[in-house]
């Protein structure tokens, strides 16, 4: 019988995605979110994949919401996807950054649990680089200390170790894949990439000046949404549950990608890019770094779209 596979966000960047991948390998799809109406419409209709699953509501700082979408869906797999995505809007929204993503994580886990003796499920959380905090000096890995610097960091520290704990406590399959940055034509517009592809597109077509932007000597490893997903559903696939760090093991700089955006339209970003201090946050990740080799080793994984060659891709049709 084909696997049922319940995505908790599905209707984001990565939860779309990821629903795309499994419904190739003939999984049953029910994804969740807020608002299914909306998901449905949105990038789920994009990959043209929208009549193909479910998508019930759920709301994840809800514990009788989340209970009744494990319920309903009576899944093999949970993607824990759903919560707050957004670095800079924590900084605004901190006691709601952790409740959606904390809160959440905690009633799905719960929910496993009571299932446990009746049907095992395996359970995907999906952790973030920025719980490295700033760890410009070293190349991060498994066993790298977390030293979160922002709420949506904390909130995400948090749930690695409630997801580590309900595993060594009760014996699930619950593990947390730690994402480096990720991208794709999916990104919401308040990621700085997609600003700055959409920037770069309205500037070649005149209908925009100048792209103003916090500073560009961060360095990130970005990678590619799809192949990402691809390393979440591994996970899962495993005869034991471990944590893994998800990343491509290349950093660039933002003025790089910058530039490599701009040359996609054939334009010389320093004629059109202005630095704004109104888009530095008060505590930011200088340079992340990743090391990759223990799932490259482990689970096969191995990332193609790296570096510029995201920025490339992101000007791409879906």
């Amino acid at each position: 019988m084909a696997k049922t596979a319940l995505i908790c966000g599905v209707g984001g960047q990565d939860g779309s995605y990821l629903a795309k991948l499994l419904l190739e390998k003939n999984y049953r799809v029910v994804g969740t979110s807020r608002t299914p109406s909306a998901a449905l419409a949105g990038n789920l209709s994009k990959l043209g994949i929208a009549k193909h699953l479910e998508c019930i509501p759920m709301e994840s700082a809800d514990e009788d919401s989340v209970k009744a979408a494990v319920k309903t869906s009576n899944p093999d797999e949970i993607y824990c996807l759903a919560g707050e995505s957004s670095v800079a809007k924590s900084f605004s929204e901190p006691a709601k950054t952790f409740e959606s993503i904390a809160l959440g994580a905690i009633y799905l886990l719960e929910a496993v649990k009571q299932k446990q003796a009746d049907k095992p499920i395996r359970l995907f959380n999906a952790g973030s680089s920025d719980c490295f905090g700033n760890a410009s000096d070293i190349i991060t890995d498994e066993s790298t200390p977390l030293n979160p610097v922002s709420p949506y960091a904390i909130a995400k520290s948090s749930v690695y170790w409630l997801v580590k704990h309900y595993r060594q406590s009760y014996g699930m399959y619950a593990c947390t894949g730690t994402l480096f940055n990720h991208e794709s034509p999916l990104r919401p517009a308040h990621f700085v990439t997609q600003k700055i592809v959409q920037g770069v597109k309205e500037i070649a077509a005149g209908r925009q000046e100048k792209l103003a932007l916090g500073s560009l000597d961060i360095g990130r490893d970005w990678g590619w949404a799809p192949e990402y997903v691809e390393a979440m559903w591994l996970m899962l696939q495993q005869d034991k549950p471990e944590d893994f760090v998800i990343a491509t093991g290349a950093t660039m700089t933002l003025m790089d990608f910058v530039k490599t955006a701009f040359e996609q339209e054939g334009l010389d970003w320093q004629s059109y890019v202005i630095q704004d201090p109104a888009f530095m946050r008060p505590a930011d990740l200088l340079v992340s770094r990743a090391n990759n080799q223990k799932i490259r080793t482990a689970l096969g994984w191995q990332p193609i779209v790296t570096g510029s060659k995201v920025a490339q891709k992101m000007f791409e049709p879906i």
